[in-house]
């Protein structure tokens, strides 16, 4: 199972309704929006790395709204 955490950049104001769509998404086990320089944050879970790539450009990126995407893989070292 690979993990990671999505932090989004959303237009001005959209940052609860982008939570609430992507929280809607299968594979993202948590989505909350935040104070700072990202407006929300995801925590997704894909049973490959390449699973994991298409979901967040084929899911995450296309909710209206989303500016940008940083994605960070959990490792476990």
């Amino acid at each position: 199972m690979v993990q990671a955490y999505i932090l989004i950049q959303t237009e001005v104001g959209r940052a609860a309704a982008v939570a609430e769509a992507i929280a809607a998404i299968p594979g993202v086990a948590l989505a909350e929006d935040v104070t700072g320089p990202y407006d929300c944050i995801a925590r997704v879970e894909a049973e490959t790395v390449d699973e994991l790539g298409k979901l967040v450009i084929a899911k995450i990126q296309e909710v209206e709204g989303i500016t940008r995407t940083l994605t960070c893989t959990v490792v476990h070292v």
